[in-house]
C-alpha cells in the first residue's frame, strides 16, 4: 500500500494542476472504461463540465489491493478531493466516470493504464514502485458537486453563485462594503464566525477580513448570495475575525452583498476622496451625469482641521433653494463638480478635498481660510443633460454654438484653459455630424470652425504646449494656407518653442498676404529677434572657449557664464492679435536646459559657420 502521503502528494497534484485547452482529447477504447455502481444516488442529475464536484476514492489493483485513498479507515487524511471537470488536470477515466454519477453514489471504475497514471502525458510524478501500468479499481464516492466561479488560476478561490446580484457595481479598493457572512470549516462542520443579523462591515485592502475572501467579494454585485471556498494559500490573517482558523484545510464562507459603499480616489493621491453615504437611483456609472449637465444639488460646506465649523449650507444659506448650475461651466470649485459627476440621481456623498481642488482657485467663502482643505456633503437631486442637436436646423445649431463659444471665452479669461478648451473641442466634434444645405451655411460653418480650431491652439499655447498649438493651427491651414489669424497663431507658437526660421516665415507670409497685418507682423518679429538674440548669446556663453582647445581638449563652462533657470523678457506686440478669439497675452515658453542648449547652440554654429569658421 502507498503511504499516506504518497496519496496526499496525487491528491495535490491533481488539485493544483490545470487542465490544457489545446490538448487533444484522449478517445477511450472499447472496455478501456468499466462502471458498477454500488450504492445509487439521491436523484437523476449528474455533474457537468464547469462543476466542482467533491468525492472520496480509494485506489486498488484487480487482486484488491489498497494503493491509496483519501479515507481515514484506509490510511486517507479523509480529505476529500475537490476538482473542477473540465478545467483541472484530472484522469481521464476520472473525469468520464464522475460526470456519469449522481450526489450520494458509490461506483467502481476499472480503468486501462492509458486512462489512469499510466497516460504517459500525466504530470504528477508516482512512486516507482507505484503500479502505474496496471489496470486498477478506483471505488469513488460522489459526495457533491456544484456550479462553481473559479476566481483565481489556481483554483484555491471558489464561488457558488446562490442569489445574483443586482446591476454590474463591484467592490475594490478602497470600497467599504456591508454584507451578512457566516463562516465555516466545511470538514468539521464547525462555524468559527457569524454576522447574520447585523450586517458586518469592513474596508477593502485594510487586511480586516482573508485575502482570498476579499478577492471572491469583489467578483460580487449588490443583493447577490454565494458560498465561497477557499484554499489555504488564500487563508490569510484577518483582523476583524479573530477566531479565523489559519491551520485548516479549506474555509467556506457564506456571503450576502448588502451595500457597495463607493470609495473613490479621484486623482490617484489621496488628494481628493469621494465617499457614498447613501445610494442613488439608478445603475453607475451609465446613470451619472457624465456629460455635460444642468445639475440640482444641495451642499454643506465644512472645515474638518476646524471642529468641523460649517461655512456654507445652501439649506439655510439660499433659503432652501438647491444650487443649480452647469458642468464644465466652472460654476462650482474643481473637485466638487469632478465628484458630483461620478453620483447618482438621490446619492448622499461626502467628498474630502486639499485647497488645490477647493479655493485656491476658486471665489474664496468668508470663512475659509487661505490653504484650508474642506469637505461637502453633497446631495445630486437631479440633472438634466444638455440636449444634443438632433432635431435643430442649422440657425438654431449656430446659435447654441454661440452660447458654447462664448462660456468657452469667459472660462479663457479667468484663466480656466482646460474648461475652455474643453468646451471648443466639445463643437468641433459635433461639427463632424453637422450639414451645411447651401453655399452660405458653408461658409459661416467653414468660418465657425477655423476659429474654434485657433481658440484651442489658444489655449495649448497658454497651457505651455507649443507644439500642440502648431498642430492645432495646421488643421485652419491645410484648407486655407493664406488664413493669416492661423499664421499668427503658428508664429507666435513656433517664436516659443524656438523655432525662429519658421516663426519668421509665417509673420513675413502674413505681410504679403493682407496688408493690413504688417503692423502686427512686425511687432511679432520684432519679439521675434529679441528673443533670438538672447538665446545666441546664452549660447556664446555656454560654449566660450570651445574652439579655443587643441584636439583631443573640451572647455568646461562655468556655472557663472550660464543664467539661471527664469523668466526671460518678453517683448509684446504694440497691437493686439488680428484674430476673433479671447484676448491672449503672449507667454514666452520656458523649455528643459537641454532642449535650450541645443536650440540656441544650432542658431550659434549657423552664425559662426557664416563667419567662414568650418565646423567638423
Amino acid at each position: 500500500m502507498a503511504s499516506e502521503e504518497v496519496a496526499a502528494d496525487l491528491a495535490d497534484g491533481l488539485s493544483s494542476e490545470r487542465g490544457s485547452a489545446t490538448k487533444k482529447e484522449k478517445t477511450i477504447p472499447p472496455a478501456g472504461l468499466m462502471k458498477a455502481i454500488i450504492r445509487a444516488g439521491e436523484n437523476m442529475e449528474t455533474p457537468q463540465k464547469g462543476n466542482q464536484v467533491v468525492f472520496h476514492y480509494t485506489t486498488r489493483t484487480t487482486d484488491g489491493v489498497v494503493v491509496e485513498s483519501t479515507k481515514s479507515n484506509l490510511g486517507g487524511r479523509d480529505v476529500p478531493l475537490k476538482l473542477i471537470l473540465g478545467k483541472s488536470k484530472m484522469l481521464k477515466g476520472w473525469e468520464e466516470g464522475l460526470m456519469s454519477m449522481c450526489k450520494g453514489e458509490v461506483s467502481m471504475l476499472k480503468i486501462i493504464p492509458e486512462l489512469h497514471y499510466g497516460d504517459p502525458e500525466w504530470p504528477v510524478p508516482v512512486p516507482d514502485d507505484f503500479p502505474k501500468d496496471q489496470i486498477l479499481v478506483f471505488e469513488i464516492e460522489l459526495l457533491d458537486f456544484r456550479s462553481v466561479k473559479v476566481v483565481t488560476d489556481d483554483f484555491g478561490i471558489l464561488k457558488e453563485v446562490i442569489i445574483h446580484g443586482q446591476g454590474w457595481e463591484t467592490p475594490r479598493e478602497p470600497y467599504e462594503v456591508k454584507v451578512r457572512i457566516t463562516g465555516k470549516v466545511p470538514r468539521e462542520g464547525k462555524i468559527f464566525f457569524q454576522k447574520d443579523q447585523e450586517p458586518f462591515h469592513f474596508t477593502f485592502g485594510k487586511n480586516e477580513v482573508p485575502n482570498g475572501l476579499e478577492k471572491a467579494i469583489a467578483t460580487m454585485t449588490r443583493g447577490e448570495i454565494a458560498k465561497i471556498f477557499l484554499s489555504p494559500p488564500y487563508i490569510t490573517g484577518a483582523s476583524a475575525i479573530p477566531d479565523l482558523p489559519l491551520e485548516a484545510d479549506d474555509l467556506e464562507f457564506k456571503v450576502e452583498l448588502l451595500q457597495v459603499i463607493q470609495v473613490r480616489d479621484m486623482v490617484g493621491d489621496g488628494r481628493l476622496i469621494k465617499r457614498r453615504l447613501r445610494d442613488g437611483k439608478g445603475e453607475f456609472p451609465v446613470d451619472c451625469p457624465l456629460q455635460d449637465s444642468v445639475l440640482r444639488i444641495h451642499y454643506k460646506g465644512i472645515l474638518p482641521d476646524d471642529g468641523g465649523k460649517v461655512f456654507c449650507d445652501t439649506r439655510v444659506d439660499n433659503d432652501g433653494e438647491p444650487l443649480e448650475f452647469g458642468s464644465g461651466e466652472g460654476r462650482v470649485p474643481e473637485g466638487l463638480e469632478m465628484c458630483v459627476k461620478l453620483m447618482l440621481p438621490g446619492e448622499l456623498a461626502l467628498v474630502s478635498s486639499v485647497s488645490g481642488f477647493a479655493y485656491d482657485k476658486f471665489p474664496r467663502p468668508d470663512g475659509v481660510p487661505d490653504g484650508a482643505n474642506v469637505q461637502w456633503e453633497v446631495e445630486l437631486l437631479s440633472f438634466e443633460a444638455v440636449k444634443d442637436w438632433t432635431g435643430m436646423n442649422f440657425k438654431q445649431i449656430m446659435d447654441d454654438v454661440e452660447k458654447i463659444k462664448g462660456t468657452g471665452n469667459r472660462l479663457f479669461k479667468e484663466s480656466k484653459f482646460d474648461l475652455a478648451k474643453a468646451k471648443y473641442e466639445k463643437v468641433l466634434r459635433e461639427f463632424n455630424h453637422v450639414n451645411p444645405q447651401d453655399d452660405e451655411e458653408g461658409a459661416i460653418f467653414a468660418q465657425t470652425r477655423n476659429l474654434l480650431n485657433l481658440n484651442v491652439a489658444a489655449c495649448h499655447q497658454k497651457l505651455g504646449d507649443p507644439s500642440k498649438s502648431i498642430e492645432w493651427c495646421n488643421k485652419v491651414l491645410e484648407g486655407n494656407p493664406h488664413h493669416v489669424k492661423a499664421l499668427y497663431r503658428r508664429g507666435v507658437a513656433y517664436t516659443a518653442r524656438g523655432d525662429f526660421e519658421e516663426a519668421h516665415s509665417d509673420f513675413e507670409t502674413m505681410k504679403r498676404i493682407d496688408k493690413s497685418s504688417e503692423q502686427d507682423a512686425n511687432a511679432a518679429i520684432i519679439k521675434l529677434q529679441k528673443k533670438k538674440q538672447d538665446a545666441e548669446a546664452k549660447a556664446r556663453k555656454q560654449f566660450k572657449g570651445l574652439f579655443d582647445k587643441k584636439p583631443g581638449e573640451i572647455s568646461s563652462v562655468s556655472s557663472t557664464d550660464v543664467k539661471p533657470d527664469g523668466p526671460e523678457e518678453t517683448v509684446h506686440p504694440e497691437t493686439k492679435p488680428p484674430e476673433d478669439l479671447p484676448e491672449v497675452e503672449e507667454q514666452t515658453l520656458h523649455p528643459g536646459k537641454f532642449w535650450r542648449l541645443f536650440n540656441s547652440g544650432t542658431s550659434f554654429f549657423k552664425n559662426i559657420a557664416r563667419k567662414g569658421c568650418a565646423i567638423l
